[in-house]
């Protein structure tokens, strides 16, 4: 399994809007291939910014996801000029626990 960790900068006030859009992209990323889990955050001390920690089967998968319909139909509203991307990485998971 691969982790992809995301840190955004969002425009202050727009924040509503932006979560709203991401709603309906983890939506529908729950459908595509090789989805494993989504997870949205908001770092309790910069509440403009989000923190996304998506886990795909495969970056590959993950790949596949950003050229589909559903997710190119939030583009608009998530990558806006107002929002930007302060980092982003791969993990490769090794060991995983859940209840």
């Amino acid at each position: 399994m691969m982790t992809i960790v995301s840190r955004v900068q969002v425009e202050e006030g727009r924040e509503p809007a932006w979560d709203e859009a991401f709603r309906k992209r983890a939506a529908a990323a729950r459908d595509q291939p090789g989805f494993v889990s989504l997870q949205l955050g908001i770092p309790v001390d910069e509440l403009s910014q989000r923190v996304v920690i998506g886990t795909w089967k495969t970056r590959a998968d993950w790949e596949a996801w950003h050229a589909t319909e559903p997710f190119q139909n939030t583009r608009a509203e998530l990558d806006e000029p107002e929002a930007k991307t302060l980092y982003e990485g791969w993990y490769e998971i090794i060991v995983e626990e859940r209840t």
